[in-house]
C-alpha cells in the first residue's frame, strides 16, 4: 500500500509481545531491526488481549492519523485493509472489519458467539454483530477511546460508544494461520461476563424481579398448605420443604455471586492499577504506563 500511495511512507506495523514465554521478543525485535516499518511493544507481563490492544493504541495513535488494529493469528483477512483506508478517506472514523463468513470457526464457537450478540442486544448493549477487534480507528477516535479510564476492558462495547461517523467492511475469515488459540471456553466465558457486566445492569434488575416472583411463589404456596390444612389433608413435609431449600439456596447464591461480580469489578476499578505497563517500546524507545 505504501507502494501504491495508498498509505504514507512513515506507515508502521507494530507487534504487541504480551508477557510471552517463548521467543517471540527476539524473533520480532530481530526483524524490526532489519526493517523500519516494523516495531516492537513488549508489555512487563501478560495484561490479557484487551491490554495489548489498548498499549498499541496508545504508542500507535501518537504518531499516525489512523491506527488499524488486528489479532496476530491472522483469522481477519488482511485483503480489507485497503477497503478500511478507503472509508477511512470518504470521512469515516472508526471503520469495523465485520466477518460474514465463519466457516472456518467450529459450530459451538459459531453458536455461542450468535447466542452471545443476542444476548448483548436483549441487555441493551450496543454492539456491531460478527465484528471483534479488526477495526480502523482515526486518531481523534482514539484519543476519545483512551479518555475512557475502566480498568475492566471491553473495547468492542467501548468503541462503539464513541459515537463519531462509522461503517463496515465485510471479509470472509479465514483458518487460523499457525499455533493453537490461547482463548479456550473459560476465557471466552469471562471475556463475555465481563462484556455484559461492563455495560448493563440488567442482570441485577433481574434478580430483584427474581427475588418478587419467589416471594409470589411462596405466598401462593403458603395459601395452598393452609388450604389443604384446613380440609383435613396432611400435607407432605420433608420432601417437599427440603426440594424448597435447595432451590432457593441455589438461587440465592446466583444471585450473590451476580452482584459479587459488580462488586468485584467496584473493588478493581477504585484501585486505580495501571491498565498496561510497556517494558521495552521499540517505536518511541521509552517506558510506559496507562
Amino acid at each position: 500500500m505504501i507502494t501504491t500511495d495508498e498509505i504514507s511512507e512513515n506507515s508502521k506495523i507494530i507487534f504487541v509481545d504480551d508477557g510471552s514465554s517463548d521467543k517471540t521478543w527476539s524473533l520480532i525485535s530481530d526483524y524490526s531491526s532489519q526493517n523500519t516499518i516494523v516495531s516492537v511493544i513488549k508489555l512487563s507481563r501478560n495484561f490479557g488481549h484487551q491490554g495489548a490492544l489498548l498499549a498499541g493504541l496508545t504508542s500507535a495513535s501518537k504518531s499516525s492519523d489512523a491506527v488499524i488494529t488486528i489479532d496476530a493469528d491472522l483469522q481477519d483477512d488482511v485483503n480489507a485493509i485497503p477497503k478500511m483506508v478507503k472509508e477511512f478517506l470518504d470521512g469515516n472514523e472508526v471503520v469495523y472489519g465485520v466477518g460474514n463468513n465463519r466457516q472456518t470457526d467450529s459450530k459451538f464457537k459459531r453458536n455461542t458467539a450468535e447466542i452471545f450478540y443476542r444476548l448483548m442486544e436483549i441487555l441493551g448493549v450496543k454492539l456491531v454483530p460478527d465484528s471483534a477487534d479488526f477495526r480502523l480507528m482515526s486518531r481523534r477516535a482514539c484519543k476519545i477511546l483512551l479518555s475512557y479510564r475502566e480498568t475492566n476492558l471491553f473495547l468492542r462495547g467501548i468503541v462503539p460508544l464513541i459515537g463519531l461517523k462509522s461503517s463496515k467492511v465485510y471479509y470472509a475469515r479465514k483458518e487460523r494461520f499457525a499455533g493453537t488459540t490461547k482463548y479456550p471456553l473459560k476465557k471466552m466465558i469471562k471475556f463475555a461476563v465481563d462484556g455484559i457486566t461492563s455495560f448493563s445492569i440488567v442482570p441485577i434488575k433481574l434478580i430483584m424481579s427474581l427475588g418478587f416472583l419467589i416471594v409470589l411463589i411462596s405466598i401462593f404456596l403458603l395459601i395452598y398448605t393452609l388450604i389443604k390444612r384446613f380440609n383435613g389433608n396432611v400435607v407432605s413435609g420433608w420432601s417437599s420443604m427440603m426440594i424448597s431449600l435447595w432451590a432457593l439456596g441455589g438461587v440465592q447464591l446466583i444471585c450473590i455471586s451476580v452482584i459479587g461480580e459488580y462488586v468485584g469489578k467496584i473493588f478493581n476499578e477504585v484501585k486505580r492499577r495501571p491498565r498496561f505497563t510497556v517494558e521495552k517500546n521499540l517505536l518511541d524507545n521509552e517506558k510506559d504506563e496507562e
